[in-house]
């Protein structure tokens, strides 16, 4: 709490406040973090660093996708307000009912499980309140520059990450790890990061990071480098596609989830790809939710019909997922996912664009509807338009 200010200027306002936080039931962890999520939602800007809030529903998404065990060492190096940490300890909380009464699991979870870095002062005091609010006793929350030289120590202790690295960040060559350097020289931090994952990762560790589209098919040496590393020397997992507007209002700049596990001996098979066009919210700067409240995120109360489907796919992306290794490997390329043999992405020059391998299904135009013919129309509007905001962003 180094440098934290917290004044209450008249004794009346004091009053006030205890008066309000008196009528909140807090004998509940959950309401208790609950209350600080909305503080957290209210949060409406990006920060000077190119950090800015993950929904909390596409958090929620790639920590079921990752699935955390009882055994985890979790790391998010640009935690922020400690969304991911928060997430897959709820999770675990709900996947295992008895893992408080195991003393091992309840000593691991409170002081070995959690650790977020970050060189912001305030997102680390949000970021530590979120977790001890959300009944994490004693988690790893430190300053530290991810990128920085003296972040070396950290090689290779951890065994599940969780991030959404800044995309706008300015580097500073200089005080960058050399190592990283090696590795991928690139002009922005995005690349960097992803580095950086393999580096903290324990062989056989796995990681879900949220990554701009260019990275999935930047031209520069430093992109074209990292997606090689990722397939021939590690195991890339998945990569799914995420609507243009899941960032609205910070940033419109389209985003994938890539999910990859470090080996150092390769070991990629087959890459799953997801096509997400719909998250359950608008995509414009309002973000107004599409569905009832209980249709939403990943976990919906109840199976979600073809209409409700195509407003939000996440229970989709969810389901799919597990049946990459069977069922997916049959998909055809014209649907919503599928998978990608090693040897075509290969040939393709590492490009994981999602649109480099899907199909369009090329029917008759005569037998199609106005309606038909206007949404692939306003689909194929979609995806210039993200290509162009990716071009921007690459040009800034």
């Amino acid at each position: 709490m180094r440098d934290a200010r917290f004044t209450i200027p008249t004794p009346a306002l004091l009053a006030k406040v205890v008066d309000l936080l008196n009528d909140v039931p807090m004998d509940d962890r959950d309401t208790k973090g609950d209350v600080y999520e909305y503080m957290l939602g209210k949060i409406a800007s990006a920060g000077q660093n190119g950090q800015f809030r993950t929904p909390r529903h596409i958090i929620r998404l790639i920590v079921e996708l990752t699935a955390p065990q009882l055994d985890d060492v979790i790391c998010d190096p640009a935690s922020g307000t400690c969304g991911f940490l928060v997430a897959a300890g709820e999770y675990l909380r709900e996947q295992h009912t008895g893992l408080m009464y195991s003393p091992e699991h309840r000593d691991h979870f409170h002081h070995q499980m959690f650790h977020g870095f970050d060189f912001d002062s305030t997102m680390l005091r949000i970021g530590s309140m979120n977790m001890l609010l959300h009944g994490v006793e004693n988690p790893d929350v430190r300053y530290r520059d991810s990128l920085a030289q003296n972040a070396s120590d950290e090689a290779e202790q951890y065994t599940l990450i969780l991030a959404n690295p800044p995309f706008a960040g300015s580097l500073d060559y200089e005080n960058t790890a050399k190592d990283l350097q090696q590795i991928v020289k690139p002009k922005k931090t995005e690349p960097l990061f992803v580095a950086l994952f393999l580096r903290l990762l324990t062989p056989g560790g796995r990681a879900a990071v949220i990554v701009p589209d260019g990275v999935l098919f930047g031209s520069s040496k430093a992109h074209k480098e990292l997606r090689r590393t990722l397939v021939e020397d590690h195991k890339l997992d998945a990569v799914v596609k995420l609507p243009g507007g899941v960032f609205k209002p910070y940033a419109g700049v389209s985003t994938a989830i890539l999910l990859f596990t470090k080996t150092n001996s390769g070991g990629t098979d087959h890459v799953w790809f997801y096509d997400v066009t719909a998250d359950g919210w608008t995509l414009d700067d309002k973000r107004a939710p599409l569905l009832a409240e209980g249709k939403l995120g990943s976990s919906p109360i109840a199976p979600l019909s073809d209409e409700e489907h195509a407003k939000n796919n996440l229970p989709d992306v969810v389901a799919r997922w597990k049946k990459r290794i069977r069922d997916e490997r049959q998909r055809p390329r014209t649907a919503q996912s599928f998978c990608v043999p090693k040897a075509e992405i290969a040939e393709q020059g590492y490009d994981l664009s999602l649109n480099r391998y899907k199909e369009v299904e090329h029917d008759d135009v005569e037998h199609r509807s106005p309606q038909a013919i206007i949404d692939n129309l306003d689909r194929l509007e979609k995806d210039i338009h993200d290509r162009l905001a990716e071009l921007r962003e690459i040009l800034r």
